[in-house]
């Protein structure tokens, strides 16, 4: 049995003709009307477009089969934001993991660890539990649910954004580097001309009931809110404040439920037999690389007796590990397409791949600086131009790639 099949949670099914299904049922309109709703009509197709099942282009062109929308659509709109954000990958490297900018108050002011109350989703502000809640026990979260707690994280409990970024990546079904960090950094300020900052009265305009946060440290106006962004003063929602800043912890839920962190796994799990990397495999032969963000179908161009192996990464791994949940779902896939799949060092890999007569694979800035070592890259499909300077705004690259609207 796949690890994460005991969680309760169905996974969504990691093949092309699912990602397909979810394209055909995407109603363009409905989702710019309801898309920053928890309950909105959004399209589901996040770990299918990290993964590599589907491409961008291949999105936008099932949308279009079906509803006529232009450039400017929202849809088009939020598609360009990931775009841009590995655009900001492919300019920084791994400056998106510093932040890019002072923010409200100097990055030693925030700890770097998150609050235990926090990590267990019991913070007593019902919007920010559901939130840890749901990304602990499913390994999705909506995007203005991930906003909100990102915000919370920062500017109330002062942790570094980093430190949140880190933790949220792992648990995350869908989590991309570029999207999670710079999107953290966006809402702590570092990536953005100033914070974002949320309340009760936001969440209660787009969230069910029983997220909504009355009488919380939420409950207040954003000028209040501003100001406690920029202090060092924490405001963790259960004490310390009572009543002052319009905080009456009276209403937040002390006894909300224990949510325990799942494990974190640095291999892939035993069930994918996955084997160390073998010459054998592939000397003398065409290879195909299927890494965890390649898992699209099999290019139908390659020499004949082309070998397809799967490649997971030891350095990655320890760098960044993933919850059973999301090694299922990467897992499966993987081995759906690749008969043979290789857990190793980029020593090893490389070592084994050298005996092959051809290697190819699709580039991704997960693991572009190894794959170009190893293989022949063909770039990923794109579907906006590619900027060659660095454009530090989304409105900027937009109307670079798209033109005013």
């Amino acid at each position: 049995m796949h690890p994460g099949a005991h969680s309760g949670v169905e996974l969504p099914a990691p093949t092309r003709a699912a990602a397909l299904a979810r394209i055909a049922a995407i109603d363009p309109d409905r989702y710019a009307r309801t898309r920053n709703h928890l309950h909105g009509a959004v399209s589901g197709l996040s770990p299918y477009l990290t993964h590599g099942l589907v491409s961008l282009p291949e999105v936008l062109a099932g949308v279009r089969a079906r509803h006529a929308i232009g450039d400017q659509h929202k849809f088009v709109f939020e598609l360009g934001w990931r775009a841009y954000f590995r655009h900001v990958w492919s300019h920084r490297a791994d400056g998106i993991f510093t932040s890019l900018h002072p923010g409200p108050l100097p990055d030693e002011a925030y700890a770097c660890a998150l609050p235990p109350d926090l990590a267990a989703g019991r913070t007593g502000v019902p919007a920010i539990d559901r939130a840890v809640h749901a990304l602990l026990t499913t390994g999705t979260l909506h995007n203005h649910a991930r906003m909100w707690l990102a915000s919370y994280t920062v500017h109330l409990r002062k942790v570094h954004w980093r430190t949140g970024a880190d933790w949220m990546v792992a648990h995350l079904l869908d989590g991309d580097l570029a999207s999670n960090h710079l999107s953290w950094q966006w809402v702590a300020g570092t990536a953005s001309h100033k914070p974002y900052l949320f309340n009760a009265d936001n969440v209660a305009r787009f969230a069910p009931a029983d997220w909504h946060s009355p009488g919380s440290v939420l409950d207040a106006g954003y000028e209040a809110m501003e100001r406690r962004a920029r202090t060092r003063a924490t405001f963790d929602g259960l004490d310390g404040h009572d009543g002052r800043d319009g905080h009456d912890p009276r209403c937040c839920d002390r006894n909300a439920e224990r949510v325990e962190e799942p494990a974190l796994y640095e291999a892939p799990p035993a069930w994918l037999a996955a084997v160390p990397p073998d010459p054998a495999d592939v000397r003398g032969c065409d290879a195909w690389l299927v890494h965890p963000w390649a898992l699209g179908d099999v290019p139908s161009d390659l020499p004949a007796g082309t070998r397809v192996l799967g490649v997971c990464v030891s350095e990655f791994h320890r760098a960044w590990p993933w919850s059973a949940r999301r090694w299922s779902f990467v897992g499966a896939r993987m081995a759906a397409l690749a008969p043979v799949r290789w857990a190793g060092t980029v020593d090893a890999i490389a070592t084994a791949l050298a005996t092959a007569r051809s290697v190819q694979t699709l580039d991704d800035p997960h693991l572009s600086p190894w794959l170009r070592q190893w293989a022949r890259v063909r770039a990923a499909p794109a579907l906006f131009p590619e900027v060659d300077r660095r454009c530090d705004s989304f409105s900027k690259w937009w109307s670079i790639v798209r033109g005013p609207a």
